[in-house]
Formats: C-alpha cells, sequence, structure tokens
C-alpha cells in the first residue's frame, strides 16, 4: 500500500495566513447613486442571472474596469 498523502501545508507559519486575512478586510466605505432607470436595470439582471449579493457584483464590476484601464495605460519607457 502507498502512503496517504497529508493535505496539510507544512511549515507555514499561521501568523502569516492572518496578516494576509486581515489586509483583505475591506474596511473603506464608498457610496454610489444610481438613478431609477440605472437601479431597475440592475435589479434586473440580479434576478435573471441570481445574483445574490448586489455589492459584490457592483465591487467587482468597478475594479475589474479599473484594473483594466490601469493595465491598459501603464507607463512605458519610451
Amino acid at each position: 500500500m502507498g502512503k496517504r498523502k497529508n493535505n496539510k501545508i507544512q511549515g507555514v507559519d499561521p501568523a502569516y495566513f492572518d496578516k494576509q486575512r486581515e489586509s483583505m478586510l475591506r474596511i473603506h466605505r464608498k457610496s454610489v447613486l444610481f438613478n431609477d432607470k440605472e437601479l431597475e436595470a440592475i435589479n434586473e439582471y440580479c434576478r435573471r442571472f441570481k445574483v445574490s449579493s448586489r455589492s459584490a457584483l457592483i465591487r467587482q464590476s468597478v475594479m475589474e474596469r479599473v484594473l483594466r484601464g490601469l493595465e491598459e495605460n501603464h507607463p512605458t519607457l519610451f
């Protein structure tokens, strides 16, 4: 019979994982206002595609746009 594979990560300090987890906490609040048509479109999208978290949807959409913009307009040497 072969050895059982141990799925635990060996040699990693648990404090490292705690620090990583803390750095991912969302503590900065931003507010966004929508008009009636925009909110209706968001609600329709969430209903149609069974999105349970509108804030996650909006956060993901904004961050995709921001990161894409940064990637496209990165500084060049020449």
